[in-house]
């Protein structure tokens, strides 16, 4: 029986690329193109079978279901085809999306063009439901957005049949579908960014108002666990009981693209291997930081993760 179930109900390709300088109307040239499956719960499966197999681990291989439509999404099937994960594909009548990212060495900033998707029908929405119905495991990761179209609590309705089923269900997401889902159904945990605990409190929040807000979602039973990433600042972990606070891992900087999937892969694979919420954290603190070593859209390597979590919080790297 397999661990975990990733949901990715708004995949992509994500495509990476440098140039020197980005400037409007003429061509620009690129360089070192990179190609990956993207998409939250695409990137976290991939870090959980990476993790996996790091390690060893064969007895239980995650599953990933996502909506997977067009050319495109056949060849983000194709791009998935090797990984030690059990791929569940819902296909689609219209075309998966494909995002880009350019690096400008000339002044170190990361451009982010990002199509918010395709729409999924009501019938392909209910057989993504079915996945989820069937699932008999420990941890179901609901990871990133909702098709344009999709109700807002289609997380909501994943996350009550998840717990019926005695799995504990895990949100990373924004907007209406992160407020509809914690409104309607309680999770175990879910990873807000500053911004959009920020978005949910109505107003800016420092440190204390972050883990007054945090532990106020905590205490109305909205989740279990609120971990908040901090950037530079660190990250918080916020249970009923107790405040964890991890310092950020000073890693040399090369993109923040997936550092939020690799956190989230990590903590959930470290807990599924019967590890507590607190080493979790920590653990999904290191991925994170990982992730940042890696240039483009690439994810964290497992060796690096192991390597940071293994060292003392202060050593820079």
């Amino acid at each position: 029986m397999s661990d975990t179930l990733s949901i990715a109900l708004n995949p992509t390709i994500d495509i990476s690329s440098d140039t020197v300088h980005i400037h409007p109307t003429r061509k620009i040239r690129t360089s070192n193109q990179r190609w990956h499956p993207g998409g939250g719960g695409v990137n976290v499966a991939r870090v959980i079978a990476m993790l996996s197999g790091h390690v060893g681990d064969t007895g239980s291989r995650p599953q990933l279901m996502m909506l997977s439509g067009g050319q495109t999404g056949t060849l983000l099937e194709g791009m998935l085809s090797d990984l030690p994960l059990d791929l569940h594909p819902i296909h689609i009548a219209e075309q998966t999306r494909i995002a880009f990212m350019v690096y400008e060495e000339e002044s170190g900033f990361e451009y982010r063009f990002v199509p918010e998707g395709p729409e999924a029908s009501e019938a392909e929405l209910a057989e993504a439901m079915r996945v989820v119905e069937n699932f008999r495991g420990d941890y179901v990761i609901a990871s990133g957005s909702l098709p344009r179209n999709a109700p807002v609590d289609t997380y909501a309705r994943m996350a009550d049949v998840a717990r019926g089923n005695g799995a504990r269900f895990v949100l990373d997401t924004s907007g209406p579908a992160l407020t509809a889902t914690l409104d309607n159904a309680p999770v175990f945990l879910f990873k807000p960014s500053l911004g959009e605990l920020e978005t949910l409190a109505g107003h800016s929040l420092d440190e204390a108002g972050v883990i007054e807000t945090a532990r106020d979602l905590v205490k109305a039973g909205k989740s279990e666990h609120v971990t908040v990433t901090l950037g530079r600042e660190g990250a918080l972990l916020i249970s009923r009981d107790e405040v964890l606070r991890v310092p950020a891992r000073h890693v040399v900087v090369k993109s923040a693209v997936g550092a939020g999937d690799s956190f989230v892969g990590a903590l959930v694979w470290f807990l599924s291997k019967g590890h507590s919420i607190e080493e979790a954290f920590r653990f999904g603190v290191a991925a994170g930081a990982a992730a940042a070593r890696t240039p483009g859209t690439e994810l964290c390597h497992a060796g690096d993760v192991f390597e940071i979590y293994n060292s003392p919080e202060d050593d820079d790297r």
